[in-house]
């Protein structure tokens, strides 16, 4: 694994920064997508591009990973990175870490053959593997510190709000 000391002093340095200043670590994160044909999408954020797509038993062109790889990949490495954080800041050592994102779902709440059934995951669960020679205690305390802190995490315990803006445009000539 990397060297701890260097991540725990650039978050001191962050934290001390965003406790005297809070607006400084406030703003909005803007992630531009677009459809192309086939069912696949043009993920733009800052310098980074990247596909979505779904595979030709949804009729699209498995032009790269759907969007529940991404969800539960996020989930997966915001939990990987936070421990990582935590680890530097609280002292724990760590050799190597891994998490798997299991997420149970049924299509058929998706493709609308059932409104009883909802369309997202009907349960998620990670599993974190880790190797330390950290006490137990300390290692549950650390994963509990990380975890209460984690974006992610929390976005999908608690909902966010979400809300929609339509531009609508029409062709020219109509």
């Amino acid at each position: 694994m990397e060297p701890q000391e260097p991540i725990r002093i650039a978050l001191e340095r962050n934290v001390k920064v965003i406790s005297a200043r809070p607006s400084v670590g406030q703003g909005t994160a803007v992630t531009r997508v677009t459809l192309r044909p086939g069912l696949a999408c043009e993920v733009e954020d800052g310098p980074w591009k990247f596909a979505v797509g779904m595979t030709e038993k949804y009729g699209g062109v498995n032009n790269g990973p759907n969007p529940g790889v991404y969800g539960r990949a996020a989930l997966g490495s915001c939990l990987a990175i936070g421990y990582s954080m935590w680890a530097a800041r609280m002292g724990v050592p760590i050799r190597s870490l891994s998490i798997e994102v299991q997420a149970v779902y049924d299509v058929r709440g998706e493709l609308g053959v059932s409104d009883d059934i909802r369309p997202g995951y009907e349960r998620m669960h990670y599993i974190v593997s880790v190797e330390t020679e950290a006490p137990d205690a300390a290692v549950h305390a650390w994963l509990e510190k990380a975890e209460r802190h984690s974006s992610w995490l929390d976005d999908i315990r608690n909902p966010v709000p979400v809300s929609r803006e339509l531009r609508l445009t029409r062709p020219e000539g109509r």
